[in-house]
C-alpha cells in the first residue's frame, strides 16, 4: 500500500514535466491547446496548471490574439520568466559566484559576494544561502519551482581514497547536505575548474567543439577535460588536475602530496616572487601584466618562462586527449604575447607535430562566473536535457542585458 502514493507522485511529476516541457518548446498556450498537446484530461491538466500557478512556475497572461465577440478574452499559460529553476554556484576560497536560470533555461541573474577564506562547511553554506537571497531580492526573482542546485568547489570534491567515485570529501558533502536541507532540492557537486571547462564548451570559447582542454591559471592552477562531448571526472574525481602535473620530481613539495607541480611553478604568487628575485618589485597580477605589455624585460621573461612550462604540460595533455581546442583562463591569458603565442608554439612543436591535426589555443570567454555557469550546464545534464550526455550546444546564450558582453576571442 505504501508504494501507491509514491507511484501517484511519480505520475503527477511526469505530467507536470510534460506540461513544462511543452511550454518550453512552444511558448504561451491556452489551457485547451496545452491539454491537446500533452494528451491529459481536462481535470488533470487544470489541476496541474493551478498548482504551477500557485508555485509561480508559470504565469497567466492575456492571449496574443483576442477572440472576437462578447465575453471574457481568453488567457494563455506561459513560463514565469522570473522563476528560478536552476541555481549554479561556485564557492571559491574567498568568494562566491551565483547564477540563476529560469524555467526557459535563460540565465536571468548573477551575483558575487566575498566570504572568509577559512570558512567552515557550515559557514560556507550559510554564506551561499545569504547570497542566493540577496540575488533573488535584487533581481525580483521567485524561487519556485526550483529544480536543483549545481555547486562548484575548489580541490577534490570526490574522495580519491575511496573506491566509490560517488563518495564526496567531507567538506563538499557537508556543504551539499546543508544546501539540500535548506532548499529541498538535489545538489550536484563537481570541481570548479571542471565546471568552468564545461561552461566554455557549452557557451564560451570552445563552443562547437566536443573535445577540449581547459586550463585555469591564476592564484592556483586547475583544469578540466571534455572528451567526445563529455566532462571527464575519472575513477576518483581527480581528472583534469593539470596544475598537479609534476614538472620536477625533486622540486618543492605541493599541498597535493606531490613534488614540483606545475601549480607551484606558474601560480601568480610564484611569478611575483620570481620577479622580486630578479630585482623587480611587482605588487599584483595587474601590475605584472601592465609591465609585460609595456615591454619590461623581467616581467616578460618571467611570463614567457611560465607559459613555456604550461605549454609543455598542455602539449602532453593534448597528446593523450587529442583536443580540438585548448582554452586558457585567468589573468596571464589576457596577453597574446608572450603568453598565448608561447603556449601555441609549445603545443605545435611538442604535441605529435607530424599528426594531421589542428589544435587551437585561445583565451577563455566567460569571465569570473564561468564555473557557476558550468554548474547550471551540469544541472541540465542531470535533468536529461542533453543528447546522450553530450554537452548542451543549443542552450541559449545568457542575455547581454543581464550578464554583459562576453569577453575574449571567440571565433
Amino acid at each position: 500500500m505504501s508504494e501507491r502514493p509514491d507511484a501517484l507522485q511519480r505520475l503527477r511529476g511526469a505530467h507536470e514535466a510534460a506540461v513544462l516541457g511543452e511550454l518550453r518548446r512552444s511558448g504561451a498556450l491556452s489551457r485547451n491547446e496545452l491539454m491537446r498537446r500533452v494528451g491529459l484530461s481536462r481535470t488533470t491538466l487544470f489541476a496541474i496548471v493551478s498548482d504551477l500557478l500557485g508555485r509561480e512556475a508559470v504565469v497567466e497572461q492575456s492571449a496574443r490574439a483576442r477572440q472576437r465577440g462578447r465575453g471574457r478574452p481568453p488567457t494563455e499559460i506561459t513560463l514565469n520568466p522570473c522563476g528560478a529553476e536552476l541555481i549554479g554556484i561556485e564557492a571559491q576560497r574567498g568568494r562566491t559566484h551565483i547564477v540563476i536560470a529560469n524555467s526557459a533555461h535563460d540565465i536571468v541573474g548573477r551575483h558575487s559576494a566575498p566570504v572568509e577564506a577559512g570558512a567552515t562547511a557550515e559557514e560556507r553554506a550559510d554564506a551561499i544561502i545569504a547570497a542566493v537571497g540577496d540575488l533573488l531580492r535584487e533581481r525580483r526573482l521567485a524561487l519556485a519551482p526550483l529544480q536543483g542546485i549545481g555547486l562548484g568547489l575548489p580541490g577534490f570534491v570526490q574522495d580519491p581514497a575511496s573506491a566509490d567515485p560517488r563518495s564526496m570529501t567531507p567538506f563538499a558533502a557537508h556543504v551539499a547536505a546543508a544546501l539540500e536541507q535548506y532548499f529541498h532540492v538535489p545538489v550536484v557537486v563537481d570541481n570548479n575548474a571542471r565546471l568552468a571547462a564545461l561552461a566554455e564548451v557549452t557557451w564560451g570559447a570552445a563552443r562547437g567543439h566536443f573535445n577540449a582542454v581547459y586550463l585555469r591559471w591564476s592564484d592556483g592552477v586547475g583544469g578540466g577535460l571534455v572528451v567526445d562531448g563529455r566532462l571527464v571526472r575519472g575513477a576518483h574525481g581527480t581528472a583534469g588536475e593539470i596544475g598537479h602535473t609534476s614538472c620536477d620530481a625533486s622540486g618543492p613539495p605541493c599541498h597535493c602530496g606531490g613534488r614540483g607541480c606545475l601549480e607551484a611553478e606558474i601560480r601568480l604568487p610564484a611569478l611575483l616572487a620570481r620577479c622580486a628575485e630578479r630585482g623587480v618589485t611587482v605588487r599584483d597580477a595587474d601590475e605584472l601584466l601592465v609591465l609585460a605589455e609595456s615591454g619590461e624585460p623581467t616581467a616578460r621573461n618571467v611570463l614567457r618562462e611560465a607559459a613555456t612550462l604550461a605549454g609543455r604540460v598542455l602539449a602532453a595533455v593534448a597528446a593523450h586527449s587529442d583536443p580540438e581546442c585548448i582554452v586558457i583562463d585567468g589573468e596571464p591569458a589576457a596577453l597574446e604575447e608572450p603568453v598565448l603565442t608561447t603556449v601555441r608554439e609549445q603545443v605545435r612543436t611538442l604535441s605529435l607535430p607530424t599528426a594531421p591535426r589542428d589544435i587551437t589555443v585561445r583565451r577563455a570567454a566567460l569571465g569570473k562566473d564561468a564555473a557557476a555557469r558550468g554548474a547550471v550546464a551540469l544541472l541540465l545534464h542531470a535533468h536529461g536535457h542533453g543528447a546522450e550526455g553530450r554537452v548542451l550546444q543549443p542552450v541559449p546564450h545568457p542575455a547581454a542585458a543581464v550578464l554583459g558582453t562576453v569577453e575574449g576571442g571567440r571565433r
